[in-house]
């Protein structure tokens, strides 16, 4: 699996919980990250207000999150970073 930045893991757990939410297991999957990885991006998405607790276990992308997701994916159409494949 190639290097992902921060700004990449972000927008993976964003996108997971949009919608319906998604509970840690699904975050984990989604984004490939362990438990003690996911616990700390959690921590910071909801810090922030992009992503909030509902309680039963699932989490769900804010509108502010939603915005984020939204001018990642804007980025990225413009300037689209391509890594060398060795």
């Amino acid at each position: 699996m190639k290097y992902r930045s921060r700004s990449d893991i972000v927008g993976l757990l964003l996108e997971a919980a949009n919608g319906g939410g998604a509970t840690k297991t699904k975050l984990m999957y989604k984004a490939y990250l362990s438990f003690n990885q996911l616990r700390e991006y959690l921590t910071l998405l909801v810090e922030n207000g992009l992503i909030e607790y509902e309680g039963g276990q699932t989490y769900r992308t804010t509108d502010k999150g939603m915005r984020v997701l939204r001018l990642q994916n804007e980025m990225q159409e413009v300037a689209p970073i391509s890594f060398i494949k060795e």
